[in-house]
């Protein structure tokens, strides 16, 4: 029941839901960080272009993350993305500073997936597929990415474009340290996991915090 209510209330892409309080201000990184020590890399090409939020590889090979200021513990974080084909990145709920999170893929290339649940340098997470993400997925467009991370073990759940894809419950609290909140963070995936000169887009980002 719970899962169908957040679903009749997804929005239309290019809107932020009702109820969320924007964390990107679409004209500078106010309230954003670079991680100058994640084993993905460093790099700064992190820029506002037109109002959107953009990442790359710089030099080629070295990605990195881009992480919120702020820590949350419960909450649903709200994003549209459109990447480059060729582009793995990742969407890190309850990140530390050196990114060691769960997190939401956002791989779009060749074999990969959108709405998976990976341990990013986290011990004993078992990875869980979504379902049915290519059905939803707009080539070449924005797509809306919701997520809600709750609870000790975390369970987490993904809906892309309206449509529930992801539904993850950890055995255990598998975070770095048995953390209970961390950072929100963008991936641009280091090494060979990128298209030459290829851009990840994002826009609309937004939290609600949950009791």
């Amino acid at each position: 029941m719970l899962a169908a209510f957040l679903q009749s209330e997804e929005p239309q892409v290019g809107k932020i839901p009702p109820g969320f309080t924007s964390i990107f201000n679409g004209a500078n990184l106010a309230g954003w960080h670079v991680s100058m020590t994640n084993h993905h890399g460093n790099t700064r090409e992190w820029r506002v272009l037109e109002g959107d939020l953009t990442g790359r590889q710089s030099p080629a090979g070295n990605g990195g993350i881009l992480l919120t200021d702020k820590r949350d513990k419960d909450f649903e974080v709200y994003l549209e993305v459109k990447p480059d084909f060729g582009c793995d990145s990742g969407l890190f709920l309850r990140s530390n500073g050196v990114g060691q999170a769960y997190q939401v893929m956002l791989d779009y290339l060749e074999g990969g997936n959108v709405g998976d649940i990976y341990g990013e340098r986290l011990e004993g997470v078992e990875s869980t597929p979504s379902q049915g993400w290519e059905d939803v997925w707009k080539k070449d467009d924005w797509n809306g990415i919701r997520a809600r991370m709750v609870g000790n073990p975390p369970h987490i759940t993904v809906w892309l474009n309206g449509k529930q894809i992801t539904d993850f419950q950890d055995s255990a609290n598998h975070a770095a340290g048995g953390a209970e909140d961390g950072m929100i963070a963008v991936q641009v995936h280091g090494g060979t996991r990128w298209v030459e000169e290829g851009y990840h887009r994002f826009r609309n980002i937004a939290v609600k915090e949950l009791d």
